[in-house]
């Protein structure tokens, strides 16, 4: 896909014009969710960020910090992360304020901090017993050996 001049298109074939689209298609704005952290008063957007959502998947698998400061700030603002990581925020932490975050943003109230910290231990209790492995198709490699048959008796009996 290439960015075009509006003059460049004309002729061609009739625009998808998504900005008039959206326009028509307006909501009322919505106010994001405050929650304060740190001492800091941080306003969620009223909806998840494309960069947010474009990002989750990649950062999924990343240990890389600018990773996750990227996907957090467009959540939380740029220097969140680094401000939660100076005051000493554990993993547990950090765990807890993503899950009410990412469920509240959305629709405010959903998830109570509560919730969220109940939600964030059972996940945790879980994949310490293994049963939060991630799902996927079984690999296609050796076939599984099938269990030794049983020697077939004579049918006489003892």
């Amino acid at each position: 896909m290439t960015e075009h001049d509006d003059d460049q298109l004309e002729g061609v074939h009739e625009v998808a014009d998504f900005d008039a689209f959206f326009s028509e298609q307006a909501e009322p704005v919505k106010q994001g969710v405050p929650l304060k952290l740190y001492g800091r008063t941080y306003t969620l957007p009223p909806t998840l960020p494309a960069l947010f959502t474009l990002q989750l998947h990649r950062v999924q698998n990343s240990a890389r910090p600018d990773d996750i400061r990227r996907l957090l700030g467009s959540l939380f603002g740029p220097d969140a992360v680094d401000h939660w990581a100076e005051q000493g925020m554990s993993d547990r932490h950090l765990g807890i304020v993503l899950l009410w975050a990412t469920a509240n943003v959305a629709d405010p109230g959903a998830v109570s901090m509560e919730r969220a910290a109940q939600l964030y231990d059972e996940r945790e209790q879980a994949k310490a017993a293994g049963k939060a492995a991630p799902r996927r198709a079984p690999a296609k490699g050796k076939p599984k050996a099938k269990p030794k048959a049983k020697p077939r008796n004579s049918g006489k009996r003892s």
